[in-house]
């Protein structure tokens, strides 16, 4: 390989692509798939790079740029495969060219000498040679390679056959397309090897910090990220995750000889160019392994990815035939498992999450740790003040507990390594991660002030405009919203949605003929609304639907709403300083008026809802607590708001009456306390008669 200049770092004279011919392409084209895979392994097998990221860049582009040229001549161990295309419609079975068996294991140590005893006993010998090496926690992968060239990938399945996911495992960087002949590795015609599949920490955190800050659920764990990827019939979908694969048992081989312990096989998959695990020791006798399992527990949480134990393998192989196998795992095999983490973990980083309503929620990406049988790898820190009140920092070693066994909380920080050594103070920042747009404080809270312009805020924003309670659009989901907005056809404004057109829809994948008709439908018909509900479905911090009733029947039009200034929104009944500034924070942005107006000539005709229903519950506080017979939750809410009272959630020294049906609970209790009245749902309607409303049957 000494006379192909492209194994060195440049300068590289490309010559263009029109002025070359066919021999010569397929001659570059072949120099250009060896130093490609020379400096894939140089990076990812060895981690000694010997070319900079721009020459790389350069030498993949040249490849990509003859191939496109001379189509003929793309090679099938091509690295230009890896950014794979192409949607599957399920994964296919495949049989494994040998079985993928499962360790017998345990955590504790007396399991491990038993197992040393038995095999010692069965060899007739005192003491046995053992090959230690990490249990890494990933996906277990076959692996095939025929003529030295990758052929098929299949996950383990039962153990006798898995899924096929060939191209998805092709995405991954550090497996070599094609094996590397050496002089002390021969070229085998098949080679079945059995690998793991798994997510280094460092890219774990970062794509659950994109993901989080995206206002996307984050993944639970690597394991869990790394099965999602594989399993994904588009693998281009995997080749966006940051995977890594580590190679540890040969299951068949033609061919080319194996070599006579595991020590030496691990050797020769390396020379091959196949990603070993260094941190593996040979080991003379099963205390020197026990001491191995022991030094990695420690080290475990500063290991770059996710290990949960340890495999000790009798290293000689005549000696593993000799032992065997029972019907599901091997006699000369075992994993000696770490002890399960308890509630303190660290924490790796803290992310900010930007909720529908703007709110900028700091959130810990945690080292997995299980809590009551649940694995948590995040955790809400609540709001900044907490966050500055316990001191946590990335890095800090935390006790996390789950709030009703449900969601996880950061108790505290576990003081263990000096003050000096921490980073700085955590704080919120001045812009939105997001949009950019600015920060403000609201209470205990930070505010991203960019409504649905931040990207963040826009399906949420999208969702609740579409909910009951706001414009009521049938059809108009979660799943809905995102792929409308993936799809850029809603992109910053709600206005969007109103110049939908079915033709638009149709290429989208959730929908055919009758769903895209009935969503535009009920699109347009969602123009015709009341005032209350299009006030409302603004999400405007603090603005509820009483709050969205009384702003309405003050302001009659939405142009005299945004006109309405601080001082005269105070002076509305019910309406306190922080919904006026919040009102008037939202309408005197520039960017909201352009959408209200958009609306307007879209067509958007909100009227007044005058209840013609006498208000005889006029500024009346309402409880409603346990399961009522004749009315439903929110048929006793409307109820009351067209009799002018106010339903509110919790009892206090204002309410004026708590209505009751079974198991109300300590609402009816804390009511008696105060000296509220207490009604049970028959005087609720006696009191309804008394005021002059009769209930029609």
């Amino acid at each position: 390989m000494s006379d192909n200049h492209y194994l060195h770092a440049g300068p590289y004279d490309f010559a263009p692509t029109a002025e070359v011919g066919e021999d010569s392409a397929r001659n570059e084209v072949d120099l250009l798939v060896e130093a490609i895979r020379h400096h894939d392994r140089q990076y990812y097998v060895l981690d000694a790079p010997s070319i900079s990221d721009g020459g790389y860049d350069r030498l993949f582009a040249r490849l990509r740029e003859l191939e496109r040229a001379f189509p003929e001549l793309r090679r099938d161990d091509s690295p230009t495969g890896r950014v794979a295309g192409g949607l599957l419609e399920s994964l296919p079975e495949v049989q494994h060219l040998a079985p993928m068996l499962s360790l017998d294991s345990s955590g504790d140590n007396d399991r491990v000498l038993e197992f040393d005893d038995r095999a010692r006993r069965a060899l007739g010998l005192d003491e046995l040679i053992y090959v230690a090496e990490p249990k890494f926690d990933g996906i277990s992968i076959e692996i095939v390679f025929e003529d030295g060239v990758y052929a098929r990938a299949a996950t383990r399945g039962d153990g006798y056959a898995g899924e096929q996911v060939t191209e998805q495992v092709r995405t991954i960087k550090s497996l070599p397309l094609s094996l590397t002949p050496t002089v002390t590795a021969t070229l085998p015609a098949v080679l079945a090897v059995r690998g793991e599949i798994l997510m280094p920490l460092e890219g774990f955190h970062a794509m659950n910090r994109g993901r989080v800050e995206r206002d996307e659920e984050p993944f639970a764990n690597p394991r869990n990220a790394t099965a999602g990827a594989i399993r994904q019939l588009d693998a281009a979908a995997a080749a966006s995750r940051p995977l890594d694969v580590f190679f540890y048992e040969v299951l068949a081989v033609e061919g080319a000889p194996l070599p006579a312990t595991h020590w030496e096989t691990m050797e020769w998959l390396r020379d091959l160019g196949l990603k070993v695990e260094r941190q593996v020791e040979r080991c003379a006798g099963i205390e020197e392994a026990i001491a191995y399992h022991d030094s990695l527990e420690a080290q475990r949480d500063d290991l770059p990815y996710e290990i949960d134990g340890v495999v000790i393998k009798v290293d000689d192989r005549q000696q593993q035939l000799e032992l065997g196998f029972r019907s599901r795992n091997p006699r000369w095999a075992f994993a000696h498992k770490f002890a399960p983490r308890e509630e303190v973990t660290r924490i790796e980083d803290i992310a900010l999450q930007v909720g529908r309503t703007g709110i900028i929620a700091p959130v810990a990406l945690l080292a997995p740790v299980e809590v009551g049988g649940v694995t948590i790898s995040r955790a809400s820190l609540h709001n900044y003040d907490q966050v500055r009140a316990k001191d946590i920092r990335p890095g800090d070693s935390v006790r996390v507990h789950r709030a009703g066994d449900v969601i996880p909380y950061v108790v505290e920080r576990v003081d263990d390594r000096p003050e000096s050594a921490r980073p700085a103070p955590f704080e919120m920042p001045t812009t939105c991660p997001v949009c950019g747009s600015n920060v403000e404080r609201d209470g205990a809270y930070f505010v991203c002030t960019g409504g649905i312009l931040c990207g963040a805020q826009v399906n949420g924003a999208i969702e609740h405009w579409a909910s009951r309670s706001a414009l009521d659009i049938e059809g108009l989901g979660g799943k809905t919203v995102r792929q409308l907005t993936e799809a850029g056809l809603v992109t910053d404004s709600v206005a969007d949605l109103y110049r939908l057109t079915k033709e638009q829809l149709l290429p989208l994948d959730l929908f055919g003929d009758l769903k895209a008709d009935k969503l535009v439908e009920a699109i347009a018909a969602s123009r015709e609304t009341s005032l209350a509900r299009l006030v409302y479905a603004f999400g405007i911090r603090h603005v509820g639907e009483h709050v969205a009733v009384v702003l309405a029947n003050e302001f009659g039009d939405m142009r005299t709403l945004m006109a309405a200034d601080e001082e005269r929104l105070i002076a509305v009944h019910e309406v306190g300083p922080r919904v006026a500034h919040n009102v008037r924070e939202f309408f005197g942005q520039e960017r909201n008026r352009v959408v209200v107006e958009q609306l307007l000539e879209l067509g958007m005709n909100p009227q007044v809802e005058r209840s013609e229903t006498p208000a005889i519950f006029a500024g009346d506080k309402f409880v409603v607590t346990g399961s009522l017979e004749r009315f439903s939750r929110k048929s006793i809410g409307e109820l009351l708001a067209d009799l002018g009272a106010r339903v509110t959630s919790s009892v206090s020294s204002k309410t004026d009456y708590v209505v009751v049906g079974e198991n109300p609970g300590s609402k009816a209790t804390k009511a008696e306390g105060l000296g509220v009245p207490v009604l049970t749902e028959d005087e609720f309607i006696a009191l309804l008669a008394e005021r002059g409303h009769t209930l029609e049957n």
